[in-house]
């Protein structure tokens, strides 16, 4: 294990998720909702920072150049990379972030029960959604085994 840093931090808060200091950097990134490891694999060529560190042993003002391109990444991320393209009501590509994924979803779920669509009313059921069966999977409760056809 690499030499430790008197001021190394074990945990490091970026876009309101703690994040461990013992990961490298490029990997620590992945801890945050809705950035995967091409997306943090983009924020560290955009801010220059090296991927390899451990994030822990990082200074103050490396961090905050990751903290402020994780809040502007809808200004250079490219359209191809964002998780929400053409938004329902703005019709804009957004790359939303923690928090901001689990309402939008919230939003569009109720949106599809408000209008009644297919979609809508298997999410009220809690029944499977995009089309897998329900013979054989998604049980609850007593039904452990194989329902027998009666004998005549």
């Amino acid at each position: 294990m690499p030499e430790e840093n008197k001021d190394f931090k074990y945990i490091v808060r970026i876009a309101a998720t703690d994040i461990d200091g013992n990961k490298p950097t490029r990997y620590a990134l992945t801890q945050i909702k809705g950035i995967n490891y091409m997306v943090a694999n983009a924020i560290l060529n955009h801010t220059g920072v090296d991927g390899r560190e451990r994030i822990g042993n990082m200074s103050d003002e490396d961090i905050e150049k990751l903290s402020h391109a994780i809040e502007t990444i809808n200004e250079w991320l490219p359209v191809w990379m964002r998780n929400r393209r053409k938004d329902l009501y703005t019709g804009e590509d957004k790359h939303l972030i923690s928090t901001e994924i689990e309402l939008t979803l919230r939003e569009d779920i109720n949106l599809l029960r408000k209008i009644r669509s297919y979609r809508g009313i298997r999410h009220e059921r809690g029944l499977p959604v995009r089309g897998q069966r329900t013979r054989s999977n998604k049980r609850r409760g007593l039904t452990v085994g194989v329902v027998r056809k009666g004998r005549r």
